[in-house]
C-alpha cells in the first residue's frame, strides 16, 4: 500500500523531476532563473520543454495548457495538443522552448477595462517558471502571466510577482544596513486558510438561486441552526469524511500542502488549511485547491458552494490570509525572538507592517471587496469593515515603552496549571489570538481575515506586499543618509508608533462601541461595500505608491477599478433577475396552490356542517393571500429599479444605484416570500429549505 510521500507530488514537474531530467547546467541556469529573477535563455528552455513534454507523456498526457488568471476570478486554460505531422502520415509528440513560453490566447472575450477594443483579438500568456508545471486529467498545466498585445497585465499574477519584487528590492535594501550582505532574495510567504460549504447535487438542482449566483436568496431560518456550537471541529459526517479523503489525495498529487480540515461553525459548512509557501505558489495552489473541490465533490454528490455568504443567519465563510516575509536563508523577519524589545530589526519591520496597514487602509479594503463579502463583513462571524490590527499584550508593552522612552519590564512566562497532574505542563503563549480583528499577529506572521472565500488571495497580497515595500522604501531612504544609524533607526521607530497607533486595538472588532470609536475618534475608514471603496482605489496616493513600485500602471489601476465595480454591478443585478424570476414563477404559484386547496377544505368542512367556522383556513387563506400581494408589490418594485439603473451614466454611478436601490429592494422583497414559506405546507414549497440544505449531508 502506497503512502503519500509515494505520491505526493507525483502530478507536478517539480525540483525532484527537473534534477533528474535536466542536465546539470541547464538545471544550475533554471534553478537562477527561479531563485534569483534571472533572465530565461532560450536554450535553456528548449531543455526544459523537451524533458517536461516526456515526464508529461510518460504520465499519461496529451495536451498542454498555459494556465492562467485573468480578471474573472477563476483560471483559464486552451488545451493544444502535442501531436506533430509526420511525413510518413504518423505523428510525434512535439513541444518547444518557445511554445513553453509564450501562447497567444485570444485576449478580447476577457475583462480588459477598456485596455483594449473588442477587435483587438492578440493576447500573450508568458511562463513563470517560479511556479512548477502540474498534470491536470491528460493535460500539462504551464502556470503563466497573462499581458495584452501593448503589454498591459490581465491577469493577477504578473502584478503579483511585481509586488514580491518590489518587496524584495526595499527588504534587501533595509538587511543591508543591518549588515545583512548574504541575503539575495526577501520573499512573502503565504497559507490561506478556506473556508467552504457542502450540500448535496440533488438539493442543490432545485435551487435556482444557488446554481445562478451561489448563494440562497430566500429562505426561512431553520429550527436548528448554529446555536448550540455543536457543529463546531464536531466528529466528521462519513460522507464529508469520504470527500476529504478523495479531496487531500488530489491535492497531494499535485503538491498542494493540504495539512489541517476540520467542521466550522455552522452546518454544513468546513475548512482546509495548508501549510505555507511563497506567495506565488500559494497564490496557483489556492485556485486549484477551489476548483478541485468542486470536482471531488461532485463525484460525491455534493457541491461545494465558495460564497461567502450562501446562507443568510448563519455564518459565513472566509479565507484567512496567513503572510509573512522571509530570506533566501530561512529567516522569518516577522519573527520577535525571546527579547523582540532589543530586536531592532523585527521592531523595524513590525513598524513597516503598521505603517503600511494605516496608510493604505482603503487598499486592503479594495482588495478583498465582492458583492459576496459585502454580506459577510461586519456580521459577529467575520472582522468589520473596518480595518485594525492586532498586536496582543507582549508587543503592545514593548511598542508603549519605545513611545514613551521608558524601561520595558517584560511579559513573564506564566505556566499552565490543569488541576490534573498526569496532564503535562506548558507555558501560556504571551499573545492571545483575537478571531475579531481583521488584521491580527500571530506569533511570526500576520493574518489577514478579510478574504471572501472565493477571493482570489492574490488581490489581497499585492496590496500588502505593495503596501509594506512603500514603508520600507521610506525606510531605506532615511535610514541609508543617516550619519547615526543607531540615532535614527530609533526616532524612527518611536516616530511610527506615534503617527500610527490608532490602527492598533486589541479588543472586540464586533463591538459597535468600537466601530464609533474607530471612525469618529480615530479616524479609521469604513467602506462598507464594494460601491463605496472601489472608487478609491484611483485616489491619488494609491496610484502613486502602485506606480512608482511598479506594481501597475495607471492605465491598468483604471482597468482594474471599472473592471471589479462591472463584476459587482452584474452579481447583483443576476441575483435581482434570479429573485425576480423565482418568486413570480415558482414561489407565488406554490402559495396560490397551497391557499386554494386550504379554501377547499375550509368548503368542504362547511359542506359537512353549516355551523363550521373554520377560522384557521379562513384566517390562513387572508395571511397568504396578503403576503402573495406583498410579494407581488416588492417583486414589480425591484423589477422596477433593476430597469432605472440602466440610466446610470458611468459604471461608479451604477454601483451606487445598486447599493442604494437594488440591494435594499432585494432585501424587502425576501422578507414576505421567508414569512410564506413558514406558513406554507413543506409539500407545496418549490424548493428545499435550509433544514435540507444544512443538514442534508450526511
Amino acid at each position: 500500500m502506497s503512502t503519500v510521500s509515494d505520491y505526493f507530488g507525483s502530478s507536478v514537474f517539480d525540483d525532484r523531476v527537473m534534477r533528474a531530467s535536466l542536465s546539470s547546467d541547464v538545471y544550475a541556469s533554471l534553478r537562477k532563473t527561479i531563485d534569483e529573477g534571472s533572465e530565461l535563455d532560450i536554450s535553456v528552455a528548449n531543455a526544459v520543454a523537451d524533458a517536461m513534454k516526456n515526464w508529461a507523456v510518460e504520465k499519461g498526457a496529451t495536451h498542454f495548457t498555459h494556465w492562467f488568471q485573468p480578471l474573472t476570478g477563476i483560471t483559464a486554460e486552451k488545451h493544444d495538443s502535442f501531436i506533430s505531422p509526420s511525413p510518413d502520415g504518423s505523428v510525434i509528440m512535439e513541444f518547444s522552448g518557445k511554445e513553453l513560453i509564450k501562447g497567444e490566447p485570444d485576449a478580447s472575450s476577457f475583462p480588459s477595462g477598456g485596455l483594449r477594443a473588442t477587435f483587438e483579438a492578440r493576447g500573450y500568456t508568458a511562463w513563470d517558471p517560479t511556479s512548477y508545471a502540474f498534470i491536470k486529467g491528460k493535460t500539462l498545466c504551464i502556470p503563466t502571466a497573462f499581458c495584452s498585445y501593448g503589454g498591459h497585465a490581465l491577469d493577477k499574477k504578473t502584478p503579483l510577482l511585481r509586488s514580491m519584487e518590489a518587496l524584495n528590492r526595499q527588504a534587501l535594501r533595509i538587511l543591508k544596513l543591518f549588515g545583512n550582505t548574504t541575503t539575495k532574495r526577501v520573499v512573502s510567504s503565504v497559507g490561506p486558510e478556506q473556508e467552504y460549504f457542502l450540500v448535496t447535487k440533488e438539493m442543490y438542482d432545485k435551487r435556482p438561486d444557488l446554481r445562478f449566483t451561489g448563494r440562497t436568496l430566500f429562505g426561512a431560518k431553520p429550527p436548528k441552526g448554529q446555536e448550540l456550537d455543536d457543529h463546531y471541529f464536531g466528529v466528521i459526517k462519513p460522507g464529508v469524511a469520504a470527500f476529504m479523503e478523495d479531496l487531500n489525495d488530489e491535492l497531494w498529487k499535485l503538491g498542494i500542502l493540504a495539512k489541517t480540515e476540520h467542521n466550522e461553525v455552522a452546518p454544513a459548512q468546513h475548512e482546509l488549511a495548508p501549510i505555507y509557501s511563497t506567495t506565488n505558489i500559494a497564490t496557483d495552489h489556492n485556485q486549484l485547491t477551489m476548483e478541485i473541490m468542486q470536482k471531488v465533490a461532485a463525484k460525491h454528490g455534493l457541491v461545494c458552494l465558495l460564497h461567502e455568504k450562501p446562507f443568510a443567519g448563519v455564518n459565513g465563510s472566509g479565507k484567512h490570509n496567513n503572510w509573512s516575509i522571509a530570506t533566501d536563508k530561512g529567516q522569518n523577519l516577522l519573527s520577535p525572538g525571546e527579547t523582540p524589545y532589543e530586536n531592532a530589526q523585527f521592531l523595524l519591520f513590525l513598524c513597516a507592517v503598521i505603517k503600511a496597514v494605516d496608510d493604505y487602509q482603503d487598499l486592503l479594503r479594495i482588495s478583498v471587496a465582492t458583492a459576496g463579502n459585502d454580506h459577510r463583513l461586519g456580521a459577529n462571524e467575520a472582522p468589520p469593515a473596518v480595518i485594525s490590527i492586532f498586536l496582543g499584550d507582549e508587543l503592545n508593552a514593548v511598542l508603549k515603552a519605545i513611545e514613551t522612552d521608558t524601561p520595558y519590564q517584560g511579559t513573564k512566562k506564566t505556566q499552565m496549571k490543569l488541576g490534573v497532574d498526569v496532564l503535562p505542563k506548558f507555558n501560556r503563549d504571551t499573545t492571545d489570538r483575537n478571531r475579531t480583528s481583521p488584521f491580527a499577529f500571530t506569533g511570526n506572521k500576520f493574518e489577514f481575515r478579510m478574504l471572501g472565500s472565493s477571493n482570489s488571495i492574490a488581490c489581497a497580497n499585492i496590496m500588502l506586499n505593495s503596501a509594506v515595500a512603500e514603508s520600507l522604501r521610506i525606510y531605506a531612504d532615511r535610514l541609508e543618509k543617516a550619519k547615526d544609524f543607531e540615532k535614527a533607526l530609533h526616532d524612527m521607530i518611536k516616530k511610527t508608533i506615534k503617527d500610527h497607533k490608532r490602527i492598533i486595538f486589541n479588543g472586540n472588532g464586533y463591538d459597535e462601541a468600537w466601530i464609533k470609536e474607530a471612525t469618529q475618534k480615530r479616524g479609521l475608514l469604513n467602506y462598507r461595500t464594494t460601491a463605496d471603496c472601489m472608487p478609491h482605489l484611483l485616489d491619488s496616493k494609491n496610484v502613486k505608491m502602485l506606480t512608482s513600485l511598479g506594481v501597475f500602471t495607471q492605465d491598468e489601476l483604471h482597468s482594474r477599478r471599472d473592471i471589479m465595480l462591472e463584476n459587482y454591478c452584474k452579481s447583483v443585478v443576476i441575483e435581482a433577475n434570479t429573485m425576480v424570476d423565482m418568486a413570480r414563477t415558482q414561489i407565488v404559484p406554490a402559495i396560490e396552490r397551497y391557499a386554494a386547496d386550504v379554501a377547499k377544505a375550509a368548503s368542504a368542512k362547511r359542506a359537512v356542517s353549516p355551523y363550521l367556522k373554520c377560522a384557521y383556513e379562513t384566517g390562513l387563506v387572508e395571511k397568504l393571500s396578503g403576503l402573495i400581494d406583498e410579494i407581488a408589490q416588492k417583486t414589480d418594485k425591484l423589477e422596477k429599479a433593476l430597469l432605472e439603473i440602466q440610466s446610470a451614466k458611468d459604471i461608479v454611478e451604477e454601483s451606487a444605484l445598486i447599493r442604494d436601490t437594488i440591494l435594499p429592494a432585494m432585501s424587502e422583497t425576501r422578507v414576505p416570500c421567508d414569512e410564506a414559506e413558514t406558513l406554507t405546507a413543506k409539500s407545496y414549497w418549490p424548493f428545499p429549505t435550509y433544514a435540507d440544505l444544512l443538514f442534508g449531508v450526511k
